[in-house]
Parts: C-alpha cells; sequence; structure tokens
C-alpha cells in the first residue's frame, strides 16, 4: 500500500485541490486451452471486493449484501496494439491513482477477440508486447513507442506479453479498490463503432461467431485471476452489420440476438460463475425494450426468461444502455426516452415493467472542454444517473490512443485526461460535473 507521503506525492503530481481529498479510499474453455485460477471464490468473500456479486432486484449487491453502485470510466485496450491505452505516456500505477483520486471506484477495461485468437493460432502463447507494438503501429514507430512503454514502465521487459500488462493493470485497480467491468469490445482490434466495420454482429465479416465465444469464456477463466474483476460485459454495441447485406437484412433481429446471447452468456459463467454478466441491446446498445417489458423477441415468439433459459445464474444479469444524444435540447424528453429504452426496469411501479434489474450507463460522453458540461445533454445524463443511482462509465478516460483509425498517437477530445495522461483536460467539469456526480452515486 501507499505510505502517507507517497499518496500526498500523487496528489500533488494530479494538481488536485484539497476538495478532493474526500474520494481517495484508503468451467474450461471451448476447446481446453485455459487459464487456472489461483483464487476461490470463498476466499476472495472474506476482503475487498467481498464477492461474489448478485442481483436483488434493481440492486448490485456484494456478499455483506451492500448496495454497490459504479461510478467509473472507460479505459480502452482494443485497439491495434490490444493492450491498455496510455502506458507510453504514464506509468499503471499513476494512472489507476488519477482514477482513484476523484474518487471513482470502477473501471470498464475492453479487450478484441483478437488477442485470443492469436495466443490460440500460436499454441496457447501471448505475443509479446514489443511484438504487439510492432504489430498495431508498425516497426519504427512500434519501436519508439514501446521504448517510451518501458521507460514509464519499468517493470517490464521485451518477454512481457499482452495479458501480463492486462494482469498487472487489473491487479493496480484492486490494490487501489478500483472494481473491473472486464468488456469485448471488437473482434478485429481496431477503433470502435461503424456499422461497416466487419464487427457489428456474429457472422460479419470480422465476427466470427464461435471464434467470440471462445474468446469471452477465455478471457472470464483468465480474469478468475483478477480479485478486482466482477462484472463482464459480453459485447459491446450490435449493430447492423452493413459490411454484409444479407446477414445485415436475415439475422439482424432480436430472435437471433436471443439465440445467441444466451449461448455466450453461459461461456461467461462456465469460465468465472462469480461475475455479474451484462447484456446489451440493439441499435449500438441504446434500448433493450423486449427484456425489460416481456415482448416476444421479433420475429420470433419467445420472450425474456432468466430463471428458464439462464438457469442456475439468472441473479447475476445486468442490463446496460449507451447514450450520445449530445444534441439533446429536453431533458423530459431524453429522460423519457431512457425510462422507455430501458431505465424502467428499475422501476417495479411502472405497469409496464416486466423484469425488475439493473441497469448501467456504461457509455455517454461528450468534448471535454470548459463549456459542453453546462448543456442539457450533460447536465440531463448526471440527474438521470443521480437520481436513478445507477452505476456508470463515462466514455472516456484516455488523452490520446496508440493508434486511431490509422491516425498514430490520436488526440482524444473527449478524454478526461490531456494528451499525454498527465492531468484533467477539463479541470472545471472535475470541479463542477463530473465530481459532485460521483460523489452522488458511488457506492461501496
Amino acid at each position: 500500500m501507499f505510505t502517507t507521503m507517497r499518496q500526498l506525492f500523487f496528489l500533488s503530481l494530479l494538481g488536485l485541490s484539497s476538495t478532493w481529498l474526500w474520494s481517495l479510499a484508503g468451467a474450461a474453455p471451448l476447446d481446453g486451452l485455459t487459464s487456472s485460477p489461483d483464487a476461490s471464490g470463498a476466499a476472495a468473500a472474506a476482503a475487498w471486493p467481498y464477492g461474489p456479486f448478485t442481483t436483488s432486484g434493481r440492486d448490485i449487491k456484494n456478499a455483506n449484501n451492500e448496495t454497490i453502485v459504479f461510478a467509473g470510466t472507460n479505459w480502452p485496450g482494443h485497439g491495434e496494439v490490444m493492450i491498455p491505452e496510455g502506458l507510453q505516456y504514464q506509468s499503471i500505477e499513476t494512472i489507476v491513482t488519477k482514477i482513484r483520486s476523484i474518487g471513482m471506484n470502477a473501471v470498464r477495461l475492453t479487450y478484441a477477440i483478437q488477442l485470443v485468437d492469436e495466443i490460440y493460432a500460436n499454441n496457447g502463447a501471448d505475443i509479446t508486447v514489443k511484438a504487439a507494438f510492432a504489430q498495431g503501429l508498425g516497426s519504427v514507430n512500434g519501436s519508439a513507442v514501446y521504448a517510451q512503454f518501458l521507460a514509464k514502465n519499468p517493470q517490464f521487459n521485451d518477454q512481457t506479453t499482452r495479458l501480463q500488462v492486462y494482469d498487472a493493470v487489473a491487479a493496480e485497480l484492486a490494490r487501489q479498490k478500483v472494481y473491473i467491468d472486464l468488456d469485448n469490445h471488437m473482434s478485429r482490434g481496431a477503433w470502435c463503432c461503424s456499422d461497416t466495420d466487419g464487427n457489428a454482429w456474429p457472422g460479419d465479416v470480422d465476427f466470427n461467431e464461435q471464434n467470440w465465444y471462445r474468446g469471452i469464456n477465455y478471457m472470464a477463466n483468465h480474469a478468475r485471476n483478477w480479485p478486482a474483476v466482477v462484472t463482464m460485459s459480453m459485447r459491446n454495441e450490435f449493430r447492423t452489420p452493413n459490411a454484409s447485406p444479407e446477414l445485415a437484412a436475415t439475422k439482424y433481429n432480436w430472435a437471433e440476438w436471443y439465440r445467441f446471447e444466451k449461448i455466450a452468456a453461459a461461456q461467461i459463467h462456465a469460465g468465472n460463475p462469480d461475475v455479474l454478466i451484462v447484456l446489451s441491446g440493439l441499435n449500438y446498445d441504446t434500448y433493450l425494450t423486449p427484456l425489460v417489458q416481456g415482448t416476444a423477441f421479433t420475429p420470433g415468439t419467445e420472450t425474456f426468461n432468466p430463471t428458464g433459459d439462464f438457469a442456475g445464474f439468472s441473479e447475476k444479469l445486468v442490463l446496460e444502455l449507451h447514450n450520445y444524444e449530445t444534441g439533446a435540447t429536453s431533458c423530459s424528453g431524453l429522460q423519457s426516452s431512457m425510462s422507455s429504452k430501458g431505465y424502467q426496469a428499475m422501476h417495479a411501479e411502472i405497469s409496464t415493467t416486466k423484469h425488475v434489474m439493473p441497469v448501467l450507463m456504461t457509455e455517454f460522453g461528450f468534448s471535454q472542454d470548459a463549456t459542453e458540461w453546462k448543456k442539457v445533454y450533460a447536465t440531463c445524463i448526471a440527474d438521470l444517473l443521480t437520481k436513478e443511482k445507477s452505476g456508470w462509465f463515462i466514455w472516456v478516460l484516455v488523452g490520446s490512443y496508440y493508434i486511431r483509425s490509422g491516425t498514430q498517437d490520436y488526440d482524444e477530445s473527449w478524454g478526461l485526461l490531456t494528451h499525454d495522461w498527465s492531468a484533467w483536460r477539463s479541470p472545471s467539469y472535475l470541479e463542477g460535473g463530473l465530481g459532485p456526480l460521483i460523489k452522488a452515486t458511488s457506492s461501496g
């Protein structure tokens, strides 16, 4: 653990006023390739995070029956390099300390199925980070950025693999008591998302259905070594697969979604029976209405049946929604829409609510400048999350990406951090918007 002097040192690096000090809180894969867990669920329950977590109506509960509300951010690792972003600029410890220093208690950590595919193709061995930078950025630029990565994270070397970096990130998040939602963001490692990127729907150009099941099972099993992982998202933003027109015309529907969601959920549960399993909806995960209201999964007649179709782990299911309606002009209209698209699942008193479940907003975001956070969209989302006491993960932590859409060292204007990950991009939002939202929602 940090010593007192070391804590003060890191806080001074963050440049935060004393106002913010309140928040610093002291079964097998499909074809046999496996990572062996080294701690049982029973052992984990004796200490933080006091798991395993379960659901109780609208709430997420730990093993002590305390309600947990996530207040966090997205930390991507699903790009071409396939390790968590920003490590050429700051150490893992420094980044996690920044997250924790403002009171955030959770991270949505993303990965690509390609990472697991390459492990299978390499006789069960992961590739090195050195090779991953060269593969993702080219030999010259990859070598230069890799040298920066080592300078900031000297605990690694030329033999370090991608998953070992994930392990180190997960270990530091656990050490500082930050929960992890492990999210499969893409199949092919790249920027997400587009309906023509080949990653939109099982059967799309780069979205092999069987490899997806294998990959999420592998990562669920591997993450049993991570005390902080408490939820796993099956897939980010299902959307119309317009790169595959016949698939879009014949398979993009709720009935097909329910077919593969049941298989995918079982694969995660088999890999790690302790984690909550997060279900995402259609149209870039912007609505979940059939699950909540119990209407037919068209064009079929099946309806959502947690106890029957997810037998043995129905109390592990959580819903997630995304919202990027940044041009919203009516808060009441936006909140009404969000209710009908999924948030009514947290309200048993609404007559059309069939299934009461926790709902997480795993993505929302906007430009990190001095004014955007004061507009209707940002203030309305914050008001919704506060009223609902619903868990959330803002998009996005990163100040820059190793590579995004072909541009290396891409600056992220929506990033909470500056380009070199050294400071908060919008101090006014931190003080006036984000900080109060964290304080109003974070629990556990």
